[in-house]
């Protein structure tokens, strides 16, 4: 018990002592004097009792309305002497300790409709305007009036974003961009995001840059026209390293009709005949349907969904054209995706799963190749006997043991393959240089799981390696993915096995540190000895020092032991190869409205 509650008894835990004002203690009595009272009359009362207080309330103050305080709930006396409660404000406080403001709740209101995809009318519904009263504000202003207020601010949220953000732009060198188009409700929307390194602690940040309506058929024209006026409309046409795209023939098309010039052949045109008088048609190069009226950017297939093509396509067409799996596979995927759907479709079906079982099927998604096999490696999981028995009870087929042998050899063998999608599909931590390292990882893996398999399965390793071998021609030896799986301390190039490759990847590390060198990006750290003489000044040959210290830099990063990206920042020209060559995503990301909370 406090000072004031030996001093003052029950009184300082009455209901109704705001009213009242303590003044002395006489052994058991405690004098005090009320506040309403015009002469702030002295009442006494006893130490454990205040009915001399409350009869003085309501004999002299009837007819006010007495309000009572009590942690956080409100009491009010009404006319006829009934006491009604009402739940009291609360105090809120922002992030930074300090009031809120109306705009923080604006701001806070707006990134709830946004990220949550709610209509605008959800400001004038009166329970949430209700919920808002809660809430108190320093300010007098009203956080939210209506609709149309409301949807004037979105605006100019956005219009504030969208500059913020081609500010940042301007400060980088390298950024890279995804596209798709989906249909939703028979309307097609494209989708494109940025994605860069941030140089200072290398970490990947993004951006969504749009998602317009595309009308009419998704043509190779439209499509690059449609990403050509986002890039430029962010001031991207010249810093953009690639664009990474499922492999849509629509897309493929696009790049491939609208790809970059090759300076080679232009130069090569000018050295024949550099006297030559070339005449234009005016009226062709002005024309507004020429084909070249803009370029596209370098293009990258998403890793993720050329892996899928493996698994789903290539897998399963070995599957089924082997005499020793084309029956079993059959057999076994409609057994399984019976149980799917019975225990997806019917309560009682779910509740039977998880009698017998002790926990819940995954069931498969259509449009990720990973829910399918850890579907099946769920099933496979499951023993035998409590698998033939909820497949009676459900009225399944049951699966046999040579059945059930198979599925277990199925899901080891795509294991790998798993697990690879699951590091190409990641978006904070994962650089266009994983590619390779991890295709690498997935051959090695799968064609190490060939011993031991029965005759369903044993050339199904080999099978999934070719198949990568040939989806993936292009990129196993790109220069571009081979420096940038070498420019990440991660990796470097310990996940080459090839003698002869390794080498060949340090050659091209120094060749292109040397013309990081020569195109002024980076001050050669190689001090220049003072020359003694006139004729030493002349034969000056910068080549030399500038092929020794590329060398000298690649050497020692190869032999850092570092495994974190800040490494690079000891070798200033390895560290702009990866920024970029590293900038572009393995796999195209999904448009993601998560991205606007930054700016709320």
């Amino acid at each position: 018990m406090d000072g004031d509650d030996k001093c003052g008894g029950c009184f300082f835990k009455w209901k109704y002592k705001h009213y009242f004002e303590f003044c002395d203690r006489k052994n058991k009595n405690i004098t005090v004097k009320c506040k309403l009272c015009a002469n702030s009359k002295e009442l006494s009362t006893a130490v454990n009792s205040t009915s001399n207080l409350l009869k003085h309330l309501n004999r002299v103050h009837s007819t006010t309305k007495l309000v009572t305080k009590e942690d956080n709930v409100t009491h009010a006396r009404d006319e006829s002497g009934a006491t009604s409660s009402k739940q009291a404000r609360l105090d809120f406080f922002s992030r930074s300790g300090g009031k809120v403001t109306s705009g923080q709740v604006k701001r806070a209101v707006a990134a709830y409709v946004v990220e949550e995809m709610l209509p605008l009318s959800t400001v004038e519904s009166q329970s949430f305007r209700d919920l808002l009263t809660m809430i108190p504000v320093t300010d007098s202003s009203v956080p939210l009036q209506d609709r149309k207020t409301f949807a004037r601010y979105l605006d100019k949220c956005y219009a504030d974003m969208e500059y913020e953000l081609k500010k940042t732009f301007e400060r980088l060198e390298y950024v890279s961009t995804t596209a798709d188009i989906w249909t939703c409700n028979n309307k097609s929307f494209l989708g494109m995001t940025a994605h860069w390194i941030n140089p200072v602690n290398f970490s990947r940040e993004k951006a969504a840059l749009a998602c317009k309506r595309i009308k009419g058929r998704h043509k190779y024209d439209v499509i690059a026209s449609e990403i050509e006026q986002v890039h430029s409309a962010f001031g991207l046409s010249f810093k953009i390293t690639a664009t990474v795209t499922d492999n849509g023939s629509n897309f493929l098309k696009a790049f491939r009709m609208y790809k970059p010039a090759e300076d080679t052949e232009s130069d090569s045109e000018d050295e024949l005949d550099d006297d030559e008088v070339t005449f234009t048609d005016v009226g062709q190069a002005l024309s507004s349907e020429s084909d070249g009226q803009f370029t596209l950017p370098p293009h990258l297939s998403c890793a993720s969904h050329t892996l899928n093509l493996v698994s789903r396509n290539d897998v399963e067409k070995w599957l089924t054209t082997k005499s020793e799996s084309k029956t079993i596979y059959r057999s076994v995927i409609g057994k399984c995706s019976g149980l799917w759907t019975k225990a997806s479709r019917s309560r009682v079906a779910s509740e039977l799963v998880e009698d017998v079982i002790k926990g819940k099927l995954v069931v498969p998604t259509a449009t990720r190749w990973n829910s399918f096999h850890d579907a099946l490696s769920r099933i496979s999981q499951i023993a035998l006997t409590d698998l033939n028995t909820l497949c009676n009870q459900m009225g399944i087929k049951c699966i046999t043991e040579k059945e059930y042998h198979f599925l277990k050899e199925y899901c080891a063998i795509l294991k790998p393959l798993s697990t690879a999608l699951d590091i190409l599909q990641g978006e904070d931590h994962y650089y266009y240089g994983t590619i390779l390292p991890t295709l690498e990882v997935l051959m090695s893996k799968t064609l190490a799981l060939q011993s031991g398999l029965s005759a369903m399965t044993s050339g199904l390793p080999d099978a999934i390696v070719k198949a990568i071998q040939v989806r993936f021609s292009s990129v196993l030896d790109s220069k571009d993915a081979l420096l940038a799986a070498a420019t990440l301390p991660r990796f470097k190039i310990r996940w080459i096995k090839d003698e002869e490759r390794r080498n060949h990847v340090k050659s091209l590390l120094t060749v292109e540190c040397q013309a990081q060198h020569s195109d002024g990006h980076i001050v050669n750290p190689v001090e220049q000895k003072p020359s003694n003489s006139n004729d030493n000044d002349f034969f000056v040959f910068e080549d030399e020092d500038v092929c020794y210290s590329s060398e000298t830099q690649v050497m020692e990063y190869l032999k850092s032991s570092g495994l974190e990206l800040d490494i690079l920042n000891k070798f200033p020209n390895i560290k702009v190869i990866s920024l970029k060559y590293n900038t572009a995503t393995p796999s195209s990301a999904d448009f993601l409205a998560s991205d606007l909370r930054n700016f709320f």
